[in-house]
């Protein structure tokens, strides 16, 4: 291994934007410490890019924790955990849904973020990206739970970019529209049929398209900040207004 490669964290790295993520930093020349849950299929994918698979559940504080301890070198987080569950009016929301999707995206990129930002600070360059999404932007009937979520974490994140003006760590926040991952899969607790419905009739984002991105703003010059970057399918004009083929 080559120890002088600079060390970037990937959140939600076991599969989807994370893994694709992943293996984007390692090409670019990073030293990539993956985690995630599934800490099986992190070690598959860090056995090819000569990374580190580290277990990590962003909802659970001593996780988040024990994991940072094994993290001592961080120049890039990117903060890719999270998702969405359900898709009900408010008038029928689940609490625990609401509950799981603010624990994993806001409360998660809060814990990670903090445990390692004492070491991007001495890093001397450091750099945090957060994956929220158009839902950060946007809201559309039945997805209540998931826009505020999102807008929350993005919230989170550029605060940070106020309070940490004038430090060594830049911060860029990338907002995707329509990838096609496990995302609606999960969002639907594994229906496929109404997950593929998703993405019929578009061409969507694939997790390498997103993942390109990020590697693009990660190895800018230091002292270029992109703020956000949002990346939709071109046949995506909003969270809600979209070209189908027939």
């Amino acid at each position: 291994m080559n120890d002088d490669r600079p060390t970037a964290v990937v959140t939600g790295a076991s599969s989807g934007i994370g893994a694709a993520t992943a293996r984007a930093l390692a090409a670019a020349g990073f030293r990539v410490v993956l985690g995630a849950r599934r800490v099986d299929r992190c070690a598959a994918i860090a056995a090819e890019i000569d990374g580190v698979a580290v277990r990590l559940d962003v909802t659970d504080a001593e996780s988040v924790g024990a994991f940072a301890g094994a993290v001592p070198d961080c120049r890039l987080l990117v903060n890719n955990a999270g998702g969405a569950k359900g898709l009900e009016p408010v008038a029928d929301a689940d609490e625990d849904a609401w509950r799981w999707m603010y624990e994993t995206n806001v409360i998660g990129t809060l814990r990670v973020t903090k445990a390692l930002l004492p070491a991007l600070l001495a890093s001397g360059d450091g750099h945090i990206v957060t994956v929220t999404s158009v839902a950060a932007q946007e809201f559309y009937d039945n997805g209540a739970g998931y826009t505020a979520a999102k807008h929350a974490q993005a919230m989170l994140h550029r605060t940070l970019r106020g309070e940490l003006l004038g430090q060594p760590v830049r911060l860029t926040e990338i907002l995707p529209g329509m990838v096609r991952t496990d995302f609606s899969l999960v969002r639907f607790d594994g229906d496929a049929e109404r997950a593929d419905a998703v993405y019929q009739g578009i061409t969507s984002l694939t997790a390498t398209d997103v993942a390109d991105v990020i590697a693009f703003a990660a190895t800018r010059p230091s002292h270029v900040n992109l703020d956000q970057i949002v990346l939709k399918p071109r046949a995506q004009a909003s969270a809600t207004r979209a070209h189908r083929d027939s």
